[in-house]
């Protein structure tokens, strides 16, 4: 069982905030840079840093915060309009790939005080795909080789080798 990580931020430092703002203004800027250029590579390798993987690709239209917790593998592709919602922490193993419009969701808000944020790390396993429109929720992992289905909502780890669909995801089928 994944342990979650209490986040209050209204105790935010001011170095915490002065980061965050840091990244909403270049992710702004990523997302009104033409892609496929030297400009929009290097707004890339800066919302990420160390993060990003050789032979990573991560297309406009990217929304989300606490980039400073994602981990890309090499060889990843995310498409189009996905949303990282961080603070958790994401990882994302070698040459998975994220479809458009795909949600990575590591945080969740407290029931009784909507302020507190609930935090479970998400991590995509090696080759595995997350369909578009799909959802993966707080402290879910989808293991190697996985396949979730276009539109699923994960929320619940997901074997190696399986894939699954539907809301809430429920197991279709192994890979051949």
């Amino acid at each position: 069982m994944i342990e979650a990580t209490i986040v209050d931020p209204r105790k935010t430092t001011p170095e915490e905030h002065a980061e965050g703002v840091r990244q909403a203004q270049v992710l702004f800027q990523l997302n009104h840079t033409m892609p496929y250029t030297d400009e929009y590579n290097a707004l890339v390798r800066e919302l990420f840093g160390e993060g990003l993987g050789d032979g990573s690709w991560v297309m406009p239209g990217l929304t989300g915060v606490c980039f400073d917790k994602v981990k890309i593998g090499r060889n990843v592709m995310i498409m189009n309009n996905c949303l990282m919602m961080s603070r958790g922490g994401i990882t994302i193993d070698d040459g998975a790939m994220i479809a458009a419009n795909a949600q990575l969701i590591s945080n969740n808000h407290d029931l009784h005080d909507r302020q507190i944020l609930i935090c479970k790390p998400v991590h995509i396993g090696k080759n595995a795909w997350v369909g578009a429109g799909a959802t993966i929720l707080p402290g879910v992992t989808v293991g190697d080789n996985a396949v979730v289905a276009a539109g699923a909502v994960v929320t619940k780890d997901v074997a190696p080798n399986t894939i699954v669909g539907g809301n809430p995801a429920k197991f279709i089928k192994n890979v051949d």
